[in-house]
């Protein structure tokens, strides 16, 4: 039976929290920020997590997380 990989770019982008769901970055907080708003910028900087429709292939990417 070969080994269960983890895939390495998923490793470094999410994180498991201590009750099991996955956190994320928020996407679109790396260019193109002066016509974005104070608030949307602010808001961007908080991370969230992993939607329950992404939450199954996110776990076959994670699996020994």
């Amino acid at each position: 039976m070969p080994k269960v990989r983890t895939s390495k770019s998923a490793a470094k982008r999410l994180r498991l929290t201590g009750s099991g769901k996955i956190r994320r970055h928020r996407a679109g907080k790396s260019h193109l920020l002066s016509s974005k708003t104070r608030k949307r910028k602010r808001l961007l900087r908080q991370g969230s997590v992993v939607d329950k429709a992404n939450l199954k292939n996110i776990r076959r990417l994670l699996p020994n997380g």
